[in-house]
């Protein structure tokens, strides 16, 4: 496997398409189970005004050959911080994206966007339904209450 990330020096990727994402052997191959990454200070720019963005993001997946190594992740998702996209558009980009370069059994992901406007967005996007016998707990990331 080629390392474009891992132990090597790295900038941020000017975009999200400039972007490497590195896919390592998944070192349980055969095991069935969920891996979880949570990114609670996602940012992108809203295409209409250029005003930041900002998400608490989710991914779960259930590997099979490969997983996604974390710091060329992280860096992706870093690449947002300029982008210019929809909440739908970036939520469900992420989740594509992984899902056809990883080729997971199951991956989904939850955008829980922040309001703006007084409006808070949540996006989901899954692959399918999650393989039979694999542990999916909840997000665990509550719904937008304001000032309750």
């Amino acid at each position: 496997m080629t390392r474009t990330h891992l132990g090597q020096t790295s900038t941020l990727p000017a975009s999200p398409d400039a972007a490497v994402l590195d896919y390592p052997p998944n070192p349980r191959s055969g095991a069935l189970y969920m891996a979880r990454f949570s990114v609670p200070e996602f940012t992108s720019l809203c295409p209409v005004t250029g005003q930041p963005d900002f998400a608490h993001l989710v991914i779960d997946y259930v590997p099979d050959a490969t997983i996604v190594e974390s710091k060329s992740l992280k860096l992706f998702l870093g690449s947002f911080r300029n982008h210019a996209a929809f909440h739908e558009d970036c939520t469900v980009g992420i989740g594509q994206r992984l899902f056809a370069e990883m080729k997971p059994h199951w991956l989904r992901i939850g955008g829980y966007w922040y309001p703006r406007g007084g409006i808070p967005i949540d996006v989901f996007w899954q692959s399918g339904p999650p393989p039979e016998g694999v542990w999916v707990p909840d997000q665990g990331v509550p719904g937008y209450r304001g000032r309750g």
